[in-house]
């Protein structure tokens, strides 16, 4: 067998029942094989008999008996019976395990196929703002977001990250208008001005971190203020060349700051485009609708009707163009979609919080009714919150946002005291400690938030993700180096893993048949767009390593054949736990 054709033991399974299923004049597709729910009654379960006893009004149990009839003979199934009303219960052999799992562990793919036809995807996440500081609140859209991106790539299909920059409206009019505020003088100010400015940005980004609340408290204070930064905002859309010169600064200090940010947290993007990309877009957009019939006035505002026949709740009309003849946000979210169909991608993924639901609703239905979107598919994939102990949004202790650069050195710190707590790590110097304490802390953060479901809100409980013990990336990753550890002991000693040979216990059975899953782990994770999946499969993966660790004999056993099975075991298991730690975002140290 091919490398890359390994198939996963209960789909070799299925492929049976459904052939059964048939032979019994059944509908095959009926014939699908779970992994069991009892482990200590059988090992896959098919449930189809009620199901084709519905459509065909018989007894189900009769059909059952059929399709087991039908399986007699299969060489790699140990044992099948009929269990209640109709269950089907199945044991492969071990033949067929070993066989299966030795496929699994020569593939590189570990048994997922590659997606055919592959999809050409945009997975629009992480949405920070120029001029103002990533926070805990940017934590769920980048890590979730980067982990469907991972995992849609690995699956085979054509992937980009747009980080989709907050770069254009008022904000930056407000800045522009403080910074002139303070110095009138500056070259970016003179009427008339058309360069050459200055390539020196007059501001930091701990200055725009400092001045953008700054301004948009005058803002609300001082009528004066707002209005000249509102003259600023139109200025700078209208291209008046000391304003974009000043505002291509705010972008160059913003996105390197971000850059760093976002690696921190093992982030990457592949487009790093703003609201700003599309604007030029927008009023010829805007024409075409009014032309076409789209639009109507509504208090002096240009809005679209999106609401159905058969809504179930209030869809209110999307406003376009506002009285003052300014774009929305849902203005430049539809400009971005036409951008977007025009580069022929097949679906575009909105990581956003879920509390824009309405928004996006409100959005795909305006582009979809004016044609805008293509046939693009559109989806938001919405997230809960993070939340501190009293239910309501993390904050510092001071009741300020948690800025997200000092929540990974918090995690980074308090991995430093789990690992000086548990004795790891012990042997190594202060600046390795610290490297794998930040990536525990990663582990942490991003593994804590994965294993919730998105829609879920959770807890911040820094104490509890940084344990190694218990569902928590650094459980996770101690298992990895644990394995790690066992296979350069093994290589000290001259030992190396062999072919895999029937099991010897129990435990070495359960980890070859939850290896398994690993495929169905992945494409549930996208069929449903929730990395939870993939990470309580990780959990459970780690957790029966470790008990095949504590109960299996691997350097010590005699058994020369048996020996290298285990280490071949173990080896293929690491593999595992590395594929995972890439698509969830997650490093292995060396050691610890």
């Amino acid at each position: 067998m091919s490398p890359t054709q390994a198939i996963a033991l209960r789909q070799r399974l299925e492929n049976h029942v459904r052939a059964a299923f048939a032979a019994a004049g059944l509908d095959p597709a009926l014939g699908a094989v779970d992994v069991s729910r009892r482990p200590e009654l059988c090992q896959f379960q098919c449930n189809g008999a009620m199901a084709a006893a519905k459509a065909a009004r018989r007894n189900p149990r009769e059909l059952a008996t059929a399709v087991v009839a039908a399986l007699a003979g299969v060489e790699m199934i140990a044992a099948v019976t009929v269990e209640g009303p109709g269950f089907i219960n199945l044991l492969a052999t071990d033949a067929a395990i070993v066989e299966a799992t030795r496929d699994l562990a020569a593939d590189p793919r570990l048994g997922v196929a590659p997606a055919s036809p592959p999809r050409r995807i945009l997975v629009d996440f992480g949405g920070p703002n120029v001029a103002k500081a990533m926070h805990v609140g940017h934590l769920r859209s980048s890590i979730i977001g980067d982990t469907l991106q991972r995992v849609l790539r690995f699956a085979g299909h054509d992937v980009v990250g747009d980080i989709h920059l907050g770069d254009w409206g008022l904000p930056m009019g407000m800045l522009i208008a403080e910074i002139e505020r303070a110095d009138p003088a500056a070259p970016w100010f003179a009427p008339g001005a058309h360069g050459p400015f200055p390539a020196q940005s007059p501001v930091t980004i701990e200055d725009l971190e400092r001045l953008y609340p700054q301004a948009a408290q005058r803002a609300k204070d001082d009528p004066a203020f707002r209005e000249a930064a509102r003259r600023a905002t139109a200025e700078l859309q209208s291209g008046r060349p000391g304003y974009r010169a000043l505002w291509d600064h705010f972008i160059a200090v913003s996105v390197g700051a971000l850059r760093g940010e976002f690696a921190r947290l093992n982030v990457a993007f592949d487009l790093w485009d703003g609201e700003s990309t599309v604007n030029d877009r927008i009023a010829p957009m805007v024409a075409r609708m009014r032309v076409a019939g789209h639009v109507e006035i509504s208090e002096g505002a240009e809005i679209v009707r999106v609401a159905r026949e058969g809504d179930q709740k209030e869809i209110p009309p999307l406003i376009l163009v506002k009285s003052d003849g300014g774009a929305m946000y849902g203005t430049t979210d539809l400009a971005t979609i036409e951008a977007r169909a025009e580069g022929r991608f097949d679906e575009s993924l909105y990581v956003v919080d879920q509390r824009q639901h309405l928004h996006f609703e409100q959005v795909f239905r305006a582009s979809r009714l004016a044609g805008i979107s293509g046939g693009m598919a559109m989806e938001h994939v919405g997230f809960g919150t993070v939340n501190g102990p009293d239910g309501k949004p993390f904050r510092t202790r001071a009741g300020g946002v948690m800025k997200l650069g000092d929540l990974i050195t918090m995690a980074t710190d308090e991995a430093l005291k789990r690992l000086a707590e548990a004795g790891l790590a012990e042997d190594a110097g202060e600046e390795e400690k610290r490297e794998v304490a930040r990536v525990v802390g990663i582990s942490a953060l991003r593994f804590a938030d994965l294993v919730n479901h998105r829609l879920s809100d959770y807890v911040f409980n820094l104490e509890r993700f940084t344990r190694f013990e218990g569902k928590t990336g650094p459980y996770l990753v101690y298992t990895a180096v644990r394995a790690r550890s066992l296979l350069d002991k093994a290589a000290e000693r001259g030992f190396a893993p062999g072919a895999l040979h029937a099991p010897g216990a129990e435990a070495e059975r359960r980890l070859m048949l939850l290896m398994h899953g690993f495929c169905d782990a992945i494409a549930a994770t996208i069929d449903k767009r929730a990395p939870n999946i993939l990470c309580e499969w990780a959990f459970l993966f780690a957790q029966e390593f470790n008990s095949f660790y504590q109960a299996c004999h691997v350097l010590s056993e005699k058994d020369e054949a048996l020996r290298a099975s285990r280490l071949r075991l173990v080896e293929a298991s690491l593999a595992i736990l590395d594929r995972v730690f890439a698509l969830v975002g997650i490093e292995r140290p060396a050691r610890m």
